[in-house]
């Protein structure tokens, strides 16, 4: 339990103000709310899974650098992706069916490569190479979900008083800075 605790805790606090709660800050105010805590839901689960048993096995030998390149260059094109895709593409009202299905499947993978090398990742792997790897795995998912969480809500708070085009720039805008970001730290 105390495992758990400590990776819940730790997690949530880490991830306050972090990129990736940005993140879903963005697609919580571009989007439907259930598709976005579908696809923020798999990537952490998914990616704290990746950690605890990547990262617990063998920790320092992955390759951060690339990790952080290509993590970049995919927030770029994510950037664009979601530049172009108004007038005519989704909206909130839109999104249904199919639409849901690849909303989810966006978030999911913006998510999930926001949180590559990320500090709560890395602490997730530390935590679980020094305790229970099932514990912390829960733990350190429920914290990142609920501080994930907590940036969707407040998306969709702003978002509902921001146009559409002004939204959809603002997450570009997130999207290519982080980018950006990411390629600099990795070079």
């Amino acid at each position: 339990m105390g495992s758990l605790l400590a990776a819940m805790g730790l997690v949530f606090v880490a991830e306050l103000g972090d990129k990736t709660q940005l993140v879903a800050l963005g697609l919580g105010a571009r989007h439907r709310l259930a598709p976005v805590v579908v696809g923020v839901v798999a990537a952490y689960a998914a990616t704290n899974l990746l950690s605890v048993v990547v990262g617990g096995l063998v920790g320092e030998a992955l390759p951060t650098r690339a990790i952080g390149l290509v993590g970049g260059v995919m927030f770029l094109g994510f950037a664009l992706w979601t530049f172009r895709s108004g007038d005519g593409g989704i909206d909130d009202e839109e999104d249904v069916g199919s639409g849901s299905r690849s909303i989810v499947v966006s978030v999911a993978v913006a998510m999930f490569v926001a949180e590559l090398g990320d500090k709560t990742m890395l602490a997730t792997a530390t935590l679980a190479a020094r305790g229970d790897p099932v514990a912390v795995w829960i733990g350190a998912t429920i914290g990142i979900i609920a501080s994930g969480l907590l940036g969707v809500l407040l998306g969709r708070a702003f978002g509902a008083r921001l146009p559409e085009r002004a939204t959809r720039i603002g997450s570009s805008i997130l999207f290519a800075g982080f980018g950006l970001v990411l390629i600099a730290t990795s070079l």
